[in-house]
């Protein structure tokens, strides 16, 4: 009778649990060298991943994380790619596909910051956000779209903040950029609804405890704690196996969009002033 039962409980879990499998995908991640991109790595590969391949610009950190994912007993490939650079994506592209096979899975991670307010940001590192940010998600996903819909499977990921919906100061063009990106994946979402097996998965985390915005300083650490990115790291892999759309973490975010929906300017501004968000990049080292 033990068994039986345990044999109900099984097959129970099996039907309730539409959680995508992925013992058949191959992962591609930008910026998958470090922060979120490496634990975004190691979780695909926990969760079943066939395979993960990192793109990113500094070898030495893509290396590190290729090792790791090793280690693990998962194949993992690193390809040196500026995703600034719409050719050398199409280039890597290409030698993705010959060398290790059709992307099921393309996570759109990397991005940068400059942490300045506009009239102290120079005019290239303004530019060099948004390519980075948004229009490499456009060159990434023309090159690794067209073989999932023929496929009629597969999944575009965009880890992008809850900054594309509350911007703040001292980090304008990072939340420009996040903007743009979320209203990218807001049309291809929309666009894939009657492309069956292909999705979209849209992430936006609060403030998150990597050295990208180390520094950076709310009033209230104990109410607003950091994000740690292996939390975010399996809270997206879990919402791509959902087939999620958006996710926003933590939960508490979706408050804070809709309070925007409503309140008046004003309102919104004695918020941001006295949760020290006005004032949160102030402190902002970044990378060193």
């Amino acid at each position: 009778y033990r068994d039986l039962f345990i044999g109900c409980l099984e097959a129970c879990a099996d039907f309730f649990d539409r959680r995508k499998d992925l013992s058949r995908e191959i992962v591609l991640i930008t910026g998958g060298g470090r922060g979120i991109g490496r634990h975004l790595a190691k979780e695909f590969v926990k969760q079943g991943a066939k395979k993960v391949i990192l793109w990113g610009r500094t070898e030495k950190c893509l290396k590190e994380t290729a090792e790791e994912i090793s280690l693990m007993g998962t194949e993992c490939h690193y390809l040196i790619c500026d995703v600034a650079n719409r050719e050398e994506v199409y280039k890597q592209a290409k030698v993705v596909r010959e060398k290790v096979g059709d992307v099921t899975i393309l996570v759109n991670n990397a991005a940068v910051v400059h942490g300045k307010c506009l009239m102290d940001c120079d005019d290239d590192a303004l530019l060099k956000s948004q390519h980075i940010n948004t229009l490499a998600q456009f060159w990434t996903t023309k090159a690794f779209l067209p073989r999932m819909l023929e496929l009629q499977h597969g999944h575009v990921v965009c880890v992008n903040s809850i900054l594309s919906q509350s911007p703040i100061p001292g980090a304008i063009d990072y939340c420009t950029s996040k903007a743009s990106s979320l209203a990218f994946m807001e049309s291809l979402t929309l666009g894939l609804l009657d492309c069956p097996g292909v999705g979209c998965t849209t992430v936006l985390p609060f403030h998150t405890n990597t050295e990208m915005f180390q520094g950076m300083r709310v009033r209230f650490p104990q109410l607003f704690p950091p994000l740690k990115p292996e939390v975010v790291a399996q809270k997206t892999v879990d919402a791509v196996r959902a087939d999620k759309a958006f996710l926003y973490l933590p939960w508490t975010m979706h408050a804070l969009v809709a309070l925007k929906s409503f309140m008046p300017q004003i309102a919104l501004e004695e918020i941001h002033k006295f949760t020290g968000s006005y004032t949160c990049m102030n402190t902002f080292k970044g990378r060193t």
